[in-house]
């Protein structure tokens, strides 16, 4: 019987899903490490039964079990050739509270934020904090004992844990916690896998000897993240081993054991009260490392609740981030460092105190030349782009990249500014210019070497640069791995940083729990070679792939696509806000994340042998759900622009595999609606008739229960504009002249709301020139049809080239069309330097008339004063490219209305996407995660505004109300 034969047959067992197909295999392959490996299989149990049989089957096939949450692991944890068990889609249950005990119980797959949003109403959070805190699971910060910005106030994960559930290696259930001393001696004498893991600890660790061998070489007692190796250096406080009173409890040694020992199920934490709500943070600035190294000590006098760094190779990444451009409003100059210093108190008055002794001591110390002081949402937003950092380090161009594998150090804060004086010698030494990424208070900096790992000379240096840091981490008693785990990357070095003796205890009690290896293997002990399993071979000859969309800004195709390093961004869950990525947040399906596409992709592109390299299925169906929302190219910290490579991918694709019947119909539905335009009460009539519109719908693919859009006539056909669409000018000296470029979807659909914003501009006194005869071919991009986008892109840079200019701008109604000129014109468009010219001055209209607001030539005493409540949801591409504050300031142009944006993410509509019967049901579950939702509750009174045509028809559809654009309220509410 085969293995596959054996898969199948193990498949039929599980009330999950076990998948072994290439896809998935190849998405499941990476984490967010530099590592590869491809896993026989991929495993989603839904309950404990499925993970015993996995167990099971393990024993019985010699093969292996990867656990696995977010997988945002930085060190290869999450990577291995056996069974990748997947807990992050069932196992996500918050089981109880214990509010007067302050404990909670949950399975391993919760998320971090949602279990700190699911406590602030009890005055409770779970303090451990990891830059990834709004998608990492609580099972992930177990196995790694992650720690966090909050570590120096409250500790890390393992001081957390109180009680593990866990099924053992044999498949038995085991709850491990407190046991006293009478209650461990009735342990050792089970006769049971469990009662043969206490004998072995209790004799590995009763000696004397042993314990002060275990002291003298562990990391310093006062460097709180401390994860090299088992956590046997913590067994030993309790009362088992020394006159402590402490119980002992097997959680210390499971947590940070990477799920190498046993396999969790259910996890008891201690909680902590909320941290007082007045804060003050001091962003010191200093003008090298060495400085900021040496502050840590005097503003760690001061009882700090964050105490974090950033050197300039992190804030130059955000430069060009435009999510984090807005956070990088408090920094002064060109800093080398900034060191964030946060203070709390009850009071403003105590907190005022706190910061002025703070800063009082920073200016004493002569280290800093600039200290602001930032408040309230500024404090977020520092921290924020903090928390980027890592995932913006992915916006390096080319093949160097800030690697991780000595990025976890910890020493003591005594010896930080000594130990980074020699660690900066030795990158020089090696001609490295690190980065600098820090918990400065803990004594831990994330240190990243500048490398190419497809170069072997360069894995040569990977290697070297581990073995010299690890060699000086050792010299200051300090830990090589303080929170990230040791994972592949540090295991190897794990003996030298103990002591081999030491070692030697770790795998005999690794063989007592798992003797037969299943559990993880080639991580901590018994280790994998840190050098070998690399997400790239060395010395490959790069593929040559020629494309339309032009990737030259990031090397290439398979370069853009190899900008994603697996910081997993897109799998936050719409209550952390933002959009990216609406089809995850459906379907909880890793297949379905950004990070997904885009290694599925660099996987197939590196490895094929096809003269079309875009030649597969399995890309197919990984693209299948991206509805190209944009959010990707700003949401995600590396920018990696996923839309962009779908539309390349499709339009490859099928020039081998050709294009389907409705697929050709939607990209060519202008041609369509223009015709119909010509009769619109016919074609409608035709659209609503329940027989005909249904033959329509089956014809075309769409679903039953989606309605069929309303044509409306073109603009042109508007008698009483056709004095301006001659060029008269009704304006005797207009403030401004505009361009507005009446897109198909405006003019054959909703052409009403065209003549809404020429009726607005002309009383607002600006003169208007429509454009009405483009397309902007946004149809043919969302299919794939390159070649006829690329010819409609040339023709209108080549129409409105002569036109445009900072005095002439270019202004658009709807967001997907208009904005073709800012982001696919540029890759499409032969004439590089026009499109960028008319790039910069295209605006969608609500930031036109934002920018005239603030120039004072547009006043609130021009609209009504009349009330009104509108809430606003806002188009993806409009808050991927552009800023949907500008509507928000457009609506509240009159002076009474009240206006609220709906943190609402993707509609789900995103033009024929939401037509399609195949992703109907994806569409509309998109839309009930958080826009319904806030429509429902809204009272009929409340004015529903939405600036994008498939936005207002997924709103009439799935909420049952009907949405204007903010255009049409802005014109409607003009004084007469």
């Amino acid at each position: 019987m085969s293995l596959s034969s054996h898969l199948q047959s193990l498949s039929k067992k599980l009330v999950g899903e076990l998948l072994y197909d290439d896809l998935v295999k190849a998405i499941y392959a990476t984490d967010a490490s530099v590592y590869k490996m491809l896993p026989l299989a991929v495993a989603y149990p839904k309950n404990e039964d499925d993970l015993k049989q996995l167990i099971q089957f393990a024993q019985n096939h010699k093969t292996s079990l990867i656990p696995r949450t977010a997988g945002t692991s930085l060190a290869g944890q999450c990577v291995g050739t056996g069974i990748v068990v997947d807990v992050s889609k069932h196992f996500t249950k918050i089981i109880s509270l214990d509010e007067e005990k302050k404990t909670v119980t949950v399975q391993p797959g919760v998320v971090r934020d949602a279990l700190n949003n699911y406590l602030k109403p009890y005055g409770l959070f779970f303090s451990p904090n990891t830059s990834t805190s709004n998608r990492c699971m609580i099972g992930g910060m177990v196995g790694n004992n992650s720690s966090g910005t909050t570590s120096i106030q409250y500790g890390v994960t393992r001081d957390k844990v109180l009680e593990l559930k866990t099924l053992l290696s044999d498949g038995t259930e085991v709850v491990f916690g407190d046991v006293n001393s009478e209650m461990f001696k009735c342990k050792m004498n089970e006769d049971s896998l469990e009662g043969n893991i206490y004998k072995t600890i209790y004799t590995e660790l009763e000696s004397e000897t042993v314990q002060k061998r275990i002291h003298a070489h562990f990391p310093k007692t006062e460097i709180h993240r401390r994860n090299t190796g088992y956590a046997i250096d913590e067994l030993i406080k309790s009362a088992i081993f020394s006159d402590s009173e402490e119980p002992f409890n097997m959680c210390k040694l499971l947590s940070g054991s990477e799920g190498t020992l046993a396999f969790t199920t259910q996890l008891t934490l201690k909680l902590d009260k909320l941290p007082p709500l007045e804060s003050i943070m001091v962003a010191a600035h200093f003008d090298s490392i060495e400085l900021c190294m040496s502050a840590v000590q005097v503003v760690m006098k001061h009882n700090l609740y964050t105490c974090e760094m950033m050197d300039k190779t992190i804030l130059d990444c955000t430069k060009h981030n435009k999510t984090q451009q807005a956070n990088r409003q408090f920094i002064y100059g060109d800093p080398k460092a900034i060191l964030m210093c946060e203070v709390k108190a009850t009071t403003l008055a105590e907190v005022n105190l706190l910061s002025e002794r703070l800063i009082e001591d920073i200016k004493t110390s002569n280290l800093s030349y600039a200290f602001p002081v930032l408040k309230g949402n500024e404090i977020n937003k520092a921290l924020d782009l903090r928390s980027a950092g890592l995932g913006l380090l992915g916006n390096i161009v080319g093949d160097k990249k800030g690697v991780a594998c000595i990025e976890d150090t910890a020493v003591a804060l005594t010896d930080l500014a000594n130990y980074i004086s020699e660690f900066s010698a030795l990158m020089k030494s090696y001609n490295q210019e690190a980065i600098y990424y820090a918990h400065a208070g803990a004594g831990e900096i994330h240190l990243r070497p500048i490398l190419d790992l497809k170069k072997g000379e360069d894995v040569g240096l990977f290697r070297m640069i581990t073995t010299d840091v690890s060699k000086l981490v050792k010299k200051y008693n300090g830990s090589m791995s303080g929170e990230h785990g040791d994972g592949i990357v540090r295991s190897e070095f794990i003996s030298n940083m103990i002591g081999d003796e030491n070692y030697q205890i770790l795998k005999r009690i690794k063989q007592a729990f798992d003797s037969h290896n299943i559990f993880n293997p080639g991580k901590i002990v018994n280790a994998l070679p840190m050098d070998k399993s690399l997400r790239y071979e060395t010395h490959r000859e790069e593929p040559e792939i020629k494309t339309i969309l032009d990737f030259s800004k990031s090397q290439g195709i398979l370069r853009e696509a190899e900008k994603c390093n697996g910081s997993g961004d897109c799998r936050k869950l719409p209550e952390f806000g933002g959009t990216m990525c609406p089809s995850y947040r459906a379907t909880k399906n890793e297949k379905d994340t950004t990070r997904a596409r885009a290694n599925a992709l660099r996987e197939f592109l590196t490895n094929s042998d096809k003269v079309n390299r875009f030649d597969y299925k399995e890309l197919k169906d990984v693209f299948d759900l991206c509805l190209s929302c944009k959010a990707c190219a700003s949401e995600c910290p590396s920018s990696v622009d996923v839309a962009s490579l779908k539309a390349e991918f499709q339009y490859q694709y099928q020039k081998t595999n050709g294009f389907k019947f409705k697929d050709k119909f939607f990209a060519k539905s202008t041609k369509y609606n223009k015709i119909a335009s010509r009769v619109p009460k016919f074609y409608n009539a035709l659209f609503q008739n329940s027989l005909t519109g249904g033959i329509i719908k089956k014809t075309l693919g769409i679903h039953p229960e989606r309605s069929l859009p309303t044509i409306s006539k073109s603009f042109t056909s508007w008698d009483n504009f056709t004095g301006w669409i001659d060029g008269i000018d009704y304006q005797q000296s207009p403030i401004k002249t505009v361009y507005l470029f009446v897109d198909e979807f405006i003019n054959y659909l909703e052409s009403e709301i065209a003549a809404d914003a020429t009726v607005l501009l002309e009383a607002l006194n600006y003169r208007v020139i429509p454009i009405h005869n483009l397309e902007s071919g946004r149809s043919f991009i969302s299919k794939g049809f390159l070649e006829e986008a690329k010819d409609l892109a040339n023709t209108n840079i080549a129409d409105v080239k002569g036109l445009i200019s900072e005095e002439t701008p270019l202004i658009g109604i709807e967001p997907s069309a208009i904005l073709t000129f800012k982001d696919e014109y540029l890759k499409l468009a032969d004439d590089k330097v026009s499109a960028e010219t008319i790039s910069k001055n295209t605006f969608l209209i609500e930031e036109f008339i934002q920018q005239e607001i603030e120039f004072g030539n547009i006043k609130n005493e021009q609209f009504t004063s009349e009330s009104r409540t509108i809430k606003f949801h806002g188009h993806c591409h409009q808050k991927a490219m552009s800023n949907q504050l500008s509507s928000f300031a457009v609506l509240n142009l009159p002076k009474n209305y009240n206006v609220t944006i709906i943190p609402s993410g993707c509609c789900g509509m995103a033009g024929s996407f939401g037509y399609e019967k195949a992703h109907y049901d994806v569409s509309m579950k998109i839309g009930e995660t958080t826009l319904f939702p806030a429509i429902r509750k809204a009272s009929h009174q409340t004015i529903i505004s939405a600036n994008g045509t498939s936005c207002r028809h997924q709103i009439k559809d799935g909420a049952q109300r009907i949405a204007k654009h903010p255009i049409t309220i802005l014109k409607e509410a003009l004084v007469e």
